[in-house]
Parts: structure tokens; sequence; C-alpha cells
């Protein structure tokens, strides 16, 4: 079962490099905290020195200084892999004045009202979609134009859910 959620995982390095970590690779590491956010990593009997510089946990995205060197690192476990594979991933980047459900689902909640102030990354509605809660979040600023749903609609993928300004 170890290996099967270690395979799961998928990490990507600068945009440039994707791999899937062995679960030996991982179990074979070898780091020391030395102070917050700096650690001595051994790997395949070569040391490391690496700093953690930003984290985006909500995005999986880390950036690590390693031996002086800058890495962007993203992580994306399995179910972040079938989003993307789906095409999920982009629905609501062409505008970022409306937001579309991502799938067919029923609405739960509707977070907001008509005339609400919201930033990027805020709870907008929460969308049930295959027995999952998913939490739609504003991938702009502005403020709320329109609803077009109401607790308890379904909607179908790409449907126009609220407008912001």
């Amino acid at each position: 079962m170890k290996n099967a959620i270690m395979e799961a995982f998928k990490v990507n390095v600068n945009e440039k490099f994707d791999f899937i970590p062995a679960a030996e690779e991982v179990e074979a590491l070898d780091f020391v905290v030395e102070g917050e956010g700096r650690y001595h990593v051994l790997v395949g009997g070569k040391a490391f020195k690496a700093k953690l510089l930003d984290v985006n946990y909500e995005e999986k995205q880390f950036r690590f200084e390693v031996n002086g060197n800058p890495y962007d690192v993203a992580v994306s476990d399995a179910f972040d892999q079938m989003v993307k594979q789906m095409g999920l991933t982009n629905v609501q980047s062409a505008k970022a004045n409306a937001i579309k459900a991502p799938m067919p689902g029923l609405v739960l909640e509707v977070s907001v009202k008509i005339g609400d102030t919201i930033a990027k990354g805020d709870s907008v509605c929460i969308l049930e979609a295959m027995k999952m809660e998913n939490v739609i979040k504003a991938m702009g600023e502005g403020v709320v134009k329109a609803i077009h749903v109401e607790k308890g609609a379904a909607v179908d993928k790409g449907q126009l859910m609220i407008e912001i300004t």
C-alpha cells in the first residue's frame, strides 16, 4: 500500500522536469533540520544544503534553494493529476469575471451576495459532485455583479454561476 501511495505523487521541478519518485528513493532520503526552513540533505551519498524560501500549501508549490541554486517544485497527487487530465483546471481561467461550474453538480451553498467585494482565492460557493464537496474559489478580485445559481440548484459543467466586475 505504501508504494501505491508514493507512486500516485508526481513532482515537477522548474516547470521542466516531471518525475514520480519511487518509495525507495523517498525512504532513502536522509535530512537533518538545521534551523527554521534550513536542511542538510543526503541523497545517494551526496550532501546538499537546502533552504525553503517560499511555500504555497494550497497549490502544493514550494521554492527551495539547494546549494545556492533556486528550484520551484510542484507536487501533485492522484486527484490533482486526474482533474488536470479531465481538463477541469482551466475552466475559470478564460475570464476572471465569470465563475463557472468546473463540473456538473449540486449547489450546496452560495457564500456571497450581490455587492460583496471578493479577493482571489475567496470561497464563493460549495458544489457537490461525485459525493464530494468542492469549494469554488474566486480566480480574481472584484465585486459580485450577479448570482445565477441558488442553494439546491443543479448545474452543468461550464455553467455561469457568478459574475464579478
